[in-house]
């Protein structure tokens, strides 16, 4: 069935999304972090890589499903996955503030790469890819129940 496979890729979009907003969150919230649990460097800003997956089948696979062999399970739904959360490589912006327990010895204090303009530019396109997906999702439902409704009558 081959809309299995577009609820397949629309989930991939859809879990990687969330991840996507989940990251922006966890940056968003230690935009003022100055001590990471090793006690050493401010927070460093993640960032979520995604990759894409190709829904084509291999020459071999679709010479076998022409010729009517089954391969159940080897089918491979398109989609995205994450490959990595990686932290940005940026420098930490450097503030004074001689009062600040995180302060060097000539008061000044390094400060999380997290700028707030970019978390809530990424934040809004996650959100936006996530509603395509959620669009797509309800066009296949569609499609599915109005191919259900023809097959009854």
């Amino acid at each position: 069935m081959a809309f299995l496979g577009t609820m397949n890729i629309v989930g991939s979009g859809l879990t990687a999304q969330q991840l996507r907003l989940d990251i922006i969150s966890e940056n968003i919230t230690n935009m003022n972090t100055t001590r990471t649990e090793n006690g050493e460097d401010p927070y460093r800003r993640k960032m979520v890589v995604f990759e894409a997956e190709s829904g084509r089948d291999s020459f071999r696979m679709a010479m076998a499903q022409a010729m009517g062999a089954s391969n159940r399970g080897s089918e491979k739904a398109g989609g995205v996955r994450v490959t990595e959360i990686m932290e940005d490589p940026t420098e930490f912006p450097i503030t004074y503030d001689p009062t600040h327990p995180d302060a060097n010895e000539d008061g000044y204090l390094e400060m999380p790469n997290v700028i707030l303009v970019k978390e809530i530019t990424d934040a809004m396109a996650a959100s936006q890819a996530y509603s395509a997906n959620v669009t797509a999702f309800n066009t296949l439902k569609s499609v599915i129940s109005r191919g259900l409704d023809l097959g009854a009558r």
